[in-house]
């Protein structure tokens, strides 16, 4: 956290309204912004398959191609902000398909699903199957090695903006100014 700029965190999935005075900025996804508002990017995330590498040495089946994807549980988590864009396995194989006409056109889209993304990288983990994930979201999990890439194909994701109302107190531009920093 910054040294100097005390901070309190409110988590939450509603669009806080920064005018009324909730919030002096937040930190918002979103694949663009919308105009007026402003907002700098962070970073950006993608989306890609994962699994656990247990979840490879006990199959014999090997993925080589998008393909073999289809021959494992997929696991996919509910989007509550009902992006029809959002990067699910429907996506996914459309995508893959266009890159690998073999892949069979099936109404397979996933065998568990969740409600929350958490419950699905849990399920995943365990070596309960393969979900399409932000690499933010798992990027522990990817380098400790509790998850890999199941397939390099990835999907975008979405951009990470930080948002005030102008003008900017010296406050929020020091604590913007260091966030784009440390990320």
């Amino acid at each position: 956290m910054h040294p100097k700029i005390p901070l309190e965190i409110i988590g939450t999935d509603a669009v806080l309204d920064l005018r009324a005075g909730i919030a002096d900025v937040a930190i918002r996804y979103a694949r663009r912004m919308p105009p007026g508002s402003v907002a700098q990017e962070i970073f950006r995330d993608s989306f890609f398959p994962v699994c656990s590498p247990e979840l490879l040495a006990t199959r014999k089946r090997k993925i080589e191609r998008a393909a073999d994807l289809l021959h494992y549980p997929l696991i996919h988590f509910d989007w509550m902000n009902r992006d029809p864009e959002a990067p699910t396995w429907s996506q996914w194989l459309a995508t893959a398909r266009s890159i690998d006409p073999d892949i069979p056109n099936t109404d397979k889209n996933w065998d568990l699903s969740f409600r929350e993304e958490l419950h699905a990288i849990d399920a995943v983990v365990a070596g309960q199957g393969v979900a399409i994930c932000s690499d933010v979201v798992v990027s522990r999990e990817l380098a400790s090695g509790a998850l890999v890439k199941a397939h390099a194909l990835s999907l975008p994701g979405y951009g990470f903006y930080f948002i005030s109302v102008p003008p900017q107190q010296p406050h929020i531009e020091a604590f913007s100014a260091w966030m784009r920093s440390v990320v």
